[in-house]
C-alpha cells in the first residue's frame, strides 16, 4: 500500500511538471508569434528544429563534453577544497581569522573582474574551471562551516567519553549532520558554477566550448543557435544538480542502513 501511494505521488508530480512545462512553452510560442521577429524572440518550435540539427554535428558534442569537463572540474575542486577549509577553520581559530576575509572578498567580487584578471595569468582553456571553482568555493565553505557548528555538542562529548575513533565520529555524528548542508552547497553551487564557467568561456573563447558557440551566435545574430545553446546550458546544469541529489540520497540511505545495523 505504501509503495502504491509513493508511486502515485511520483506520477502526480511528473504529470504536474509536464503540464506546467507545456503551459510555459505555449506562452512562449504565443509570445513569439505576437512579436513576429525571430531576431528578437525565437519560437520554441524553431529552437527545437535547430537543436535537432545541432545534435547531429560532432562539433556540438565536442563543445558539450569539453565545457562539462572544465566546469565540473572546477565545481568538484571547490567542493573538495571548501570541505577541507571548513574542517580546518572549524578546528583552528587562526585559520578562520586568516581565510574568512579572503573568502568574503571572493564572494562579493563580480566574476567578470576575476575573469578579466585571470586572462592575463592563465590560458583560456582553464578559465571555465577557474571561474567555477572561485564562485563555488565560498558557498561550500560557508555551508559546511555552518554544518560543523550545528553538530550536537552533547553527542560529541558522549563520543569523547566513549572514546569513539575519528572514523566513528565522522560516520555517526558529522556526516549525518553535514549531508543536508553539503546537499544545499551542491544544489546552489552547481548552478552558480555553470553560470560562472560559461561566462568565463564567453570572455576567454576557448576551443570547443559552449561559451565560444554562444559568442559566435551573438556576433552573427544566429538567434536560434543562441537559444539552443542557452537551453543546453540550462539542461546540463539541471542534469548535474539532479545527479548530485541522487548520489547524496543514496549516500544518506547507506549511512542510515549502516547506523541501523550498528544498533
Amino acid at each position: 500500500m505504501k509503495d502504491f501511494t509513493t508511486q502515485n505521488r511520483i506520477g502526480t508530480k511528473i504529470v504536474r511538471g509536464i503540464a506546467v512545462a507545456s503551459i510555459w512553452l505555449l506562452l512562449w510560442q504565443v509570445a513569439a508569434q505576437a512579436v513576429g521577429q525571430e531576431l528578437l524572440l525565437v519560437s520554441p518550435l524553431t529552437m527545437l528544429r535547430q537543436l535537432a540539427q545541432l545534435v547531429r554535428q560532432p562539433v556540438f558534442w565536442q563543445a558539450v563534453f569539453s565545457s562539462c569537463g572544465r566546469i565540473m572540474a572546477g565545481v568538484l575542486l571547490a567542493l573538495a577544497v571548501g570541505t577541507v577549509l571548513a574542517a580546518l577553520m572549524s578546528r583552528f581559530a587562526f585559520l578562520y581569522a586568516f581565510f574568512r576575509p579572503a573568502l568574503q572578498v571572493i564572494k562579493a567580487t563580480p566574476i567578470a573582474s576575476f575573469i578579466i584578471l585571470a586572462l592575463v595569468w592563465i590560458k583560456s582553456g582553464a578559465l571555465g574551471t577557474f571561474a567555477a571553482f572561485l564562485m563555488v568555493l565560498p558557498m561550500v565553505w560557508a555551508n559546511l562551516y555552518e554544518g560543523i557548528a550545528a553538530v550536537d555538542q552533547s553527542l560529541l562529548e558522549m563520543a569523547k567519553a566513549y572514546r569513539f575513533s575519528f572514523g566513528k565520529k565522522l560516520r555517526y555524528l558529522y556526516l549525518p549532520s553535514l549531508l543536508p548542508y553539503f546537499a544545499a552547497a551542491c544544489g546552489t553551487g552547481i548552478g552558480v558554477g555553470w553560470k560562472a564557467g560559461i561566462a568565463a568561456e564567453v570572455l576567454g573563447l576557448p576551443q570547443n566550448s559552449i561559451g565560444k558557440a554562444l559568442y559566435h551566435s551573438k556576433i552573427y545574430l544566429e538567434m536560434p543557435d543562441l537559444f539552443c545553446w542557452t537551453a543546453v546550458v540550462i539542461l546540463l546544469s539541471l542534469l548535474f544538480e539532479k545527479l548530485a541529489a541522487f548520489l547524496l540520497r543514496a549516500v544518506t540511505k547507506r549511512l542510515a542502513a549502516v547506523k541501523g545495523a550498528g544498533k
